[in-house]
């Protein structure tokens, strides 16, 4: 669960999505709380022991799906400010890769951090970052795809 009260994006734009990461409706999801800061879009997370790989170390699975979730809604909300619109579109994820650079420590709350690489037509390329402990965990790249009606994911926000 986050560590923070104040409303992510997720909770403002899409209260009823049950996506395993950052789903607000899924009671046994991670539940990240993307929000806007400056020119980042940054999130605080904390585990919990159900989600560590080893004893103090947290799961790849786990970073992998916070990075891809926090990227996505980055994605979604700089989207919706280049189109000028209200609410975010629907986004998937196209591609993105992990880069896993030292273990994630289980103690106590971990950053997300993501800023745009290139935002054009309906998809955009994020750049995130995982820190724990005071130091960059886990990096990630991704393209990030505004999707269509008629898609599975039209509709899930």
């Amino acid at each position: 669960m986050s560590t923070t009260e104040t409303p992510g994006l997720q909770e403002t734009y899409a209260p009823h999505n049950a996506c395993f990461g950052c789903g607000p409706a899924n009671p046994k999801g991670l539940r990240i709380r993307s929000r806007v800061e400056g020119e980042l879009v940054v999130a605080d997370w904390t585990p919990e022991e159900h989600h560590q790989a080893f004893p103090g170390v947290l799961s790849g699975g786990i970073i992998g799906a916070l990075l891809d979730c926090h990227s996505n809604w980055t994605a979604a909300y700089l989207l919706m400010k280049a189109q000028g619109a209200d609410s975010p579109p629907c986004t998937v994820t196209a591609d993105y890769a992990i880069v896993l650079k030292r273990p994630t420590p289980m103690a106590g709350p971990v950053h997300l951090s993501a800023k745009p690489v290139e935002v054009k037509g309906d998809r955009a390329i994020i750049e995130a970052t995982l820190t724990a402990g005071g130091k960059v965990t886990a990096t990630c790249k991704g393209t990030f795809v505004a999707v269509k009606e008629g898609h599975p994911a039209y509709h899930r926000w």
